[in-house]
């Protein structure tokens, strides 16, 4: 008879319901984040923001993200998921719902305020005392606040799924509460412009700003430690448990400086900073894009708007399976990761082309197509990242990366604020976007010929 202790049976599924409270708070956390590129051309009349205004508006919850999203992480390992995840919900959702008092502000007044700035001499982008509207800087101090709460939200989900989750099981619970990213994205332009058209703009960021509070609610009933959890069976415990590490892994702190030694990091960095911003103006722009270029309603914008994040949903799965099946096939681990990256790159090309076509649908589907490309590309950028680096510094390489990459967004959004005021054309930034990732590739060819750890340094 074999020695081997069974593996425990499930015995309950109450550890699914800690995943959905996580699905729903990514959901929500996408819902509030985008809720001022839905409302940009109406909020934009009512207090008379430019597109620059509105660029340093976006810019600043992506300078603010960059930082949240990397001291996030340590914030959940300090406090614990059950303090910490509540309380970045429940600051970004109070947040939120704040920025409805812009309203009271005085209509007339102005802020002056240092704000990177285009100039028409070198150096182009100057740090400089720049004039907003007073509702704007209003926006801009709140998107600042709902940047640096939102982005401990992932880390401390995948902190929770940790804690949750046997090891066969952390992949698909983590791909689960991710998917709510997609949910809230596609839900948000129709949820946000109904609310906006019956109740108008306060009511709207009041109530979406609520349904984070009543996750708090939700949350603060439901979640325990599974050890110490009421609902979870003896069975269950026993099955997340046996599927664990004995003794958890202690992260390992690698000075940053050392980073900087891997070409492969270097490579990465490069690939955040030229491609990573793309994310960020495809959530802040697009409904602003589709809007003036075929003179649409605010309902036919926001249809249009889901209907992108509808297409570019699927690129994260397809990205990644398409390296597995080649791999699967008896290509190489490097010839598989670059190929798909190569395939996500020229995807995006075709981006270049979107301002000129005649009809939206097929702006849709070119833009929609390049989103769904950028999902796949960073599916597989994450993956180059693990298959070169050693163990103990994937994790501080991403989010090295991540911080480049929103801080850079940052940027990446007043510039195109300003270009829309001086040209009144997307043109000069689908251009920019639609050559980033074959530039990116080339780099990343250039510092890692193969992939494979013995290459990293």
């Amino acid at each position: 008879m074999s020695n081997d202790t069974p593996t425990p049976q499930p015995g309950g599924n109450f550890r699914w319901v800690i995943c959905s409270l996580l699905f729903f708070s990514v959901m929500i956390n996408y819902l509030d984040r985008l809720t001022i590129s839905v409302l940009k051309a109406p909020l934009s009349e009512m207090f008379g923001w430019s597109n620059t205004d509105y660029g340093y508006i976006t810019g600043a919850f992506s300078f603010a993200y960059a930082f949240g999203y990397l001291l996030g992480g340590r914030l959940s390992d300090k406090w614990g998921v059950k303090r910490a995840l509540p309380w970045f919900v429940g600051s970004w959702s109070l947040v939120a719902g704040l920025h409805g008092l812009v309203a009271f502000l005085d209509l007339e007044s102005t802020v002056r305020a240092v704000a990177p700035e285009i100039t028409t001499t070198f150096p182009y982008l100057v740090i400089s005392l720049v004039t907003v509207p007073m509702t704007a800087a209003g926006f801009i101090y709140g998107r600042i606040a709902l940047g640096l709460c939102q982005g401990g939200n992932f880390p401390a989900a995948i902190k929770t799924v940790a804690e949750w989750f046997p090891l066969r099981e952390r992949a698909l619970a983590t791909g689960w509460f991710n998917a709510g990213t997609n949910v809230g994205a596609i839900l948000c332009p129709i949820l946000v412009s109904h609310l906006f058209v019956t109740v108008g703009f306060q009511l709207t960021f009041y109530l979406t700003g609520a349904a984070g509070l009543l996750w708090v609610i939700a949350w603060k009933i439901l979640y325990r430690p599974p050890a110490a959890h009421p609902l979870i069976s003896a069975s269950e415990l026993a099955y997340i448990r046996k599927g664990q590490p004995e003794v958890e892994e202690q992260p390992v702190r690698v000075p940053w400086i050392r980073l900087l030694g891997f070409r492969a990091a270097w490579a990465y960095l490069i690939a955040s900073i030229l491609a990573g911003p793309a994310w960020g103006f495809y959530q802040f722009f697009i409904p602003d894009f589709l809007q003036k270029g075929f003179a649409l309603s605010q309902g036919e914008t926001s249809g249009w708007t889901s209907a992108f994040f509808v297409v570019a949903t699927a690129g994260g799965i397809l990205g990644g399976w398409l390296a597995g099946k080649l791999m699967d096939l008896g290509w190489s681990l490097n010839k598989a990761r670059k190929t798909a990256l190569l395939v996500c790159a020229l995807c995006v090309v075709p981006i270049y082309f979107a301002p000129s076509v005649p009809t939206v649908w097929m702006a849709v589907i070119i833009a929609g197509m390049a989103g769904s490309a950028h999902q796949g590309w960073s599916a597989n950028l994450f993956s180059v990242v693990a298959d070169t680096m050693p163990r103990e510094t994937v994790s501080s390489i991403v989010g090295l990366g991540g911080f480049a990459a929103y801080l850079t967004g940052g940027f990446v959004n007043i510039i195109t604020g300003s270009i829309l005021d001086k040209t009144g054309s997307y043109v000069p930034v689908f251009a920019y976007f639609s050559g980033m990732y074959v530039l990116s590739l080339i780099a990343i060819q250039l510092l890692v010929p193969r992939i494979g750890l013995a290459q990293a340094k």
